[in-house]
């Protein structure tokens, strides 16, 4: 009787969890990028900072049920260090990258909270390379954004074959880039006009679609082994789950 109520009170847990991980991507992360761009981008290390409280807010109320060690955060951390690492390491080529792919394999495991802190991670740690900026906070909300779709869908079995996954791979390339169109539109045009703002979409066509290509080749080659050796680790360490 006890271990029955203890199994509800931890699914009534688990479900106000997500209520609090969706209501946060779809309210709280945009009216945070929409201040801060009435501000005029200029407290971007502070935004950062937010966001990255944020994106951790769901596993920090995970205390309130258990006490999970510091294995449970470390294969995040190294998977956001593998992304923001695989962004440097092909800086030569331009929007050619593994980050999306890898924050998709992460997601693909550990579900979509890892995938959106992940890619929250992987944007700051690689900007310490790239530079911080105003652009800063929209690449976090960006991948982080990749990250919670993929853990998403993954999860409802909607993504349940390679096609679905390299469609859905080839896709991340554009939200990336859409997402971010919006910050180039808002940041840096003197002036707003829908024509300009339109031309930065076409414009930003081929790139998105390099980044896109580049996704799904990556997923091609590591998808299998990377998310079998992570089913390996979570399973012996018995790691959390979103």
């Amino acid at each position: 009787m006890q271990k029955e109520y203890r199994t509800k009170n931890q699914n009534k847990f688990v479900k106000f969890r997500k209520i609090v991980l969706i209501s946060t991507i779809a309210l709280v992360f945009p009216i945070c990028l929409g201040i801060y761009t009435l501000l005029g981008g200029r407290a971007y290390a502070l935004m950062s900072m937010l966001f990255v409280i944020l994106a951790i807010l769901p596993f920090l109320m995970i205390y309130e049920m258990k006490k999970p060690q510091a294995r449970e955060w470390i294969p995040l951390a190294v998977m956001a260090a593998l992304a923001a690492v695989g962004r440097v390491a092909f800086a030569p080529v331009p929007f050619f990258k593994p980050t999306s792919a890898i924050i998709i394999i992460t997601a693909s495991v550990f579900g979509a909270e890892a995938g959106f802190l992940t890619g929250t991670m992987a944007a700051l740690a690689s900007n310490l390379f790239f530079g911080q900026g105003p652009w800063t906070p929209w690449q976090m909300f960006s991948w982080g954004m990749i990250g919670f779709l993929s853990g998403f869908l993954i999860k409802k079995n909607i993504i349940n074959n390679k096609t679905k996954l390299y469609i859905f791979g080839s896709l991340t390339g554009f939200i990336y880039g859409w997402i971010m169109n919006i910050w180039t539109a808002t940041g840096t045009m003197y002036e707003f006009s829908w024509a300009s703002f339109f031309g930065l979409y076409i414009a930003s066509f081929f790139p998105d679609l390099t980044h896109s290509i580049a996704t799904v080749i990556f997923l091609r080659f590591l998808y299998d082994p990377w998310r079998a050796k992570l089913k390996r680790v979570k399973l012996k360490f018995g790691l959390v789950n979103s």
